[in-house]
């Protein structure tokens, strides 16, 4: 049995998660919390997705016509016509940050410094680190569904990813906290 990451209809990820329950289908849908304000309104939390159309499924590949026969599902996301599994690291670690970080959705990077988390319970993922306001953020990519998410950490828990380019000098990695 492995992840995959499984494609719905817009606004469909919560009711394709309790289908997918009532089948005894192990799903993760990662949510997160955002506080809307009206003028003349109360101000109003949602659960959203951290993934706008996606969640993850963890089947074995048999078992995936029960997985594309769910009202709302589209595709399982994968290479050409076979699924492609996830790695289960990056579910697992996504797990355990949400209960202990500040996630947020982003926009998906393809250029940046990566840097390496060393410590905590997502020590050993890789981003880019970028600053917002006061904080300092890792964004971490899911390759395989071109998503990214935000999460808040301390400059002491990341340390620079060294990138080997044939054609130019190693790069000195300077602390954005100065």
């Amino acid at each position: 049995m492995r992840w995959f990451a499984v494609y719905t209809s817009s606004r469909h990820e919560k009711s394709a998660a309790n289908h997918f329950a009532d089948r005894k289908i192990e799903t993760f849908l990662p949510l997160y919390r955002k506080t809307y304000r009206w003028p003349k309104r109360s101000a109003v939390t949602l659960e959203l997705p951290l993934f706008p159309n996606y969640l993850f499924v963890h089947i074995s590949l048999e078992r995936r016509i029960a997985v594309l026969s769910v009202p709302g599902v589209l595709a399982i996301v994968g290479r050409g016509p076979a699924p492609a599994a996830l790695p289960d690291e990056e579910i697992e670690s996504l797990r355990d940050g949400l209960a202990l970080k500040a996630f947020e959705p982003y926009p998906y990077l393809v250029a940046g410094e990566r840097v390496r988390i060393r410590s905590g319970v997502m020590e050993g993922m890789e981003g880019i680190l970028v600053r917002r306001k006061n904080d300092l953020r890792v964004i971490l990519t899911l390759q395989l569904i071109q998503r990214s998410v935000a999460v808040e950490v301390d400059c002491e828990e990341v340390e620079p990813v060294a990138v080997r380019h044939p054609n130019r000098a190693p790069s000195t990695w300077t602390d954005p906290a100065v």
